[in-house]
């Protein structure tokens, strides 16, 4: 899908704006501070019916106002091309236009809606705008535990698949309810083993549709991931020595056990520790650099990469999802830099916004794209 316009009212620190984009390149350029990141969140909240930064809606109401809005029009790609065509090529596309709205008032459930009508459910609305936001903070998939990047591997997935989403939901439902027991009885002469029973026969289903997802989309994954660190870092996998060359690897335990006998074996041990020991919500995706741990042995440079590798990787596989770079490039050589713009520019990769710090900067590296839109971003104000 393409956005091609924005409405935002009070949203974190922008009071105000009406934006048009252009279908391809859009650039936010400011100091830091000035609300370029924020723009970006409006289009992401967009997409996914929350911030990328705080789960709790009313932070995101411009301090000292009651509400905050955020509009976006939505066209298919093909839409764009029905001016220039005769009537009856129209009809042979696949055209589609639409608004997506979203109200945010402090101490009332935010309103959520697709053409003027709220969604039953708001994980309904997940995946009609395939998104893929990439940001510094992307640097906590190498630093944090496995949690981020069972995020990673859900965000993509649960996009091109509700089934997915679903089986998620219910997963981690049933997962909390079996922790609460295990931790209510605890220290208890007879713990619920009916109870318990019940719940992990309900948790098997949802857990290996989830485990077979994840597993054919790692599959699917990794090819992506090959090509896109190759080009950002110019790697030549034929002169290439083993120990440097980057690795991922999806852990999960249903690898190796049927989940509903783990879950009998280890029953007597999660009432001691009062958390559930086995399942889909142990998984991993390994990163690596040859046989070590890319954490460990990887530079900043080479950790970056490997993380826009991903990122970008992620685009190639949803199919052209709308792209947010946020302040990427003051962290990477000049080189590396180039290679990011040329790849994306390319017919590969969707609609495109970015925000820099350098106006001068971003006008060179831009050159080859006539049609790119900059917008000057300073205290909320845009132009």
């Amino acid at each position: 899908m393409i956005l091609e316009s924005l409405n935002i009212l009070n949203y974190r620190n922008i009071r105000e704006a009406s934006l048009e984009f252009a279908p391809k390149l859009n650039c936010f350029v400011g100091l830091n501070g000035q609300g370029k990141t924020n723009v970006l969140d409006a289009i992401y909240l967009l997409s996914f019916a929350k911030s990328a930064f705080t789960a709790q809606d009313s932070l995101n109401i411009t301090h000292g106002e009651e509400m905050a809005f955020v509009q976006g029009i939505y066209r298919s790609p093909e839409q764009l091309k029905v001016e220039s065509l005769k009537l009856k090529e129209v009809d042979k596309l696949k055209v589609e236009s639409f608004t997506i709205s979203c109200g945010i008032r402090r101490g009332v459930k935010k309103q959520f809606r697709k053409d003027k009508k709220d969604y039953p459910r708001l994980i309904d609305h997940i995946g009609l705008i395939p998104l893929v936001m990439i940001s510094p903070s992307d640097q906590q998939l190498i630093d944090e535990g496995s949690d981020e990047r069972r995020r990673f591997m859900d965000v993509v997935i649960s996009q091109l698949d509700r089934k997915y989403l679903d089986c998620l939901t219910t997963y981690n439902a049933l997962l909390k309810q079996r922790n609460a027991l295990l931790k209510q009885y605890a220290d208890a002469a007879e713990p619920p083993h009916d109870l318990l029973e019940v719940l992990e026969w309900q948790m098997t289903e949802p857990a290996e549709y989830i485990y077979k997802a994840r597993t054919e989309f790692f599959e699917a994954f990794e090819p992506y991931f090959a090509k896109t660190y190759n080009a950002i870092s110019g790697r030549n996998d034929a002169t290439e020595m083993h120990d440097e060359l980057p690795q991922l690897r999806y852990v999960s335990q249903l690898q190796e056990r049927d989940l509903r006998e783990a879950y009998v074996k280890t029953r007597q041990r999660d009432l001691i520790l009062g958390w559930t020991s086995q399942g889909i919500h142990k998984d991993d995706l390994e990163m690596r650099l040859g046989d070590y741990p890319l954490k460990q042995v990887g530079s900043q440079g080479q950790q970056r990469t490997f993380v826009l590798a991903m990122k970008l990787a992620q685009a190639l596989y949803i199919g052209k999802p709308i792209l947010l770079l946020d302040d990427i490039f003051d962290r990477l050589d000049s080189e590396r830099v180039e290679r990011i713009v040329e790849m994306v520019q390319s017919d590969e990769f969707g609609q495109i916004f970015i925000t820099d710090t350098d106006r001068q900067h971003l006008t060179e590296i831009l050159k080859p794209n006539e049609n790119a839109k900059i917008f000057h971003v300073e205290n909320g104000q845009i132009a």
